[in-house]
């Protein structure tokens, strides 16, 4: 598997192989000790899959807090997305910055969102399925959320905020700004 670096150093693409033939194709997609090799060493706990009918569906942006806080591993098994990783741990370098990746069932990359980032996506296709991959469970009392257009973050979604198909729930998320419920920095290296 190969990993890639994004502008923000914790945020990692993961791009596994394919291998195929005429019957179909077979492709590691997690392997624990490859990646702690590469210093992702990542317990998972539940794994998650989304339907979304339509193009221009945005989830997100979410966020557990800690004790619960929730590293994701995210792909696409059918369709594409623009999946975005936006910082929200104060005192980071890279406060307020995002990541944006396509991910899709062609490209067969994926993003490893860590804990103390916002998590969000918009599908390109309709009929398109997301699966990820969690280092801790659901917890309604730490969910917490940042509106998904919010003009300081600056995240091209691909889509206009009129064509949008958003839950009742993202439609009232706060701004970053107004957000008190966030992650503090800790230095790692």
């Amino acid at each position: 598997m190969q990993i890639e670096e994004t502008a923000i150093a914790d945020v990692k693409i993961l791009c596994p192989k394919k291998f195929g033939d005429d019957r179909g194709f077979f492709s590691e997609v997690w392997n624990a000790r490859t990646l702690k090799d590469a210093g992702l060493d990542l317990d998972f706990v539940q794994d998650n899959h989304a339907y979304n009918a339509e193009a221009g569906v945005v989830r997100g942006l979410h966020y557990q807090l800690a004790p619960k806080a929730q590293g994701k591993l995210v792909r696409v098994l059918r369709g594409a997305v623009v999946d975005v990783a936006v910082d929200i741990r104060v005192g980071s370098p890279t406060f307020g910055q995002h990541v944006t990746v396509e991910l899709s069932e062609e490209n067969w990359r994926q993003l490893w969102v860590p804990a103390g980032f916002a998590h969000g996506y918009c599908t390109l296709k309709p009929d398109t399925e997301i699966v990820y991959k969690v280092t801790d469970y659901y917890s309604p009392e730490h969910d917490c959320g940042i509106f998904w257009n919010d003009p300081d973050l600056n995240i091209n979604w691909s889509i206009s905020a009129e064509k949008a198909i958003l839950s009742e729930k993202d439609k009232i998320l706060p701004l970053l700004k107004d957000q008190t419920r966030l992650f503090e920095f800790k230095e790692t290296r």
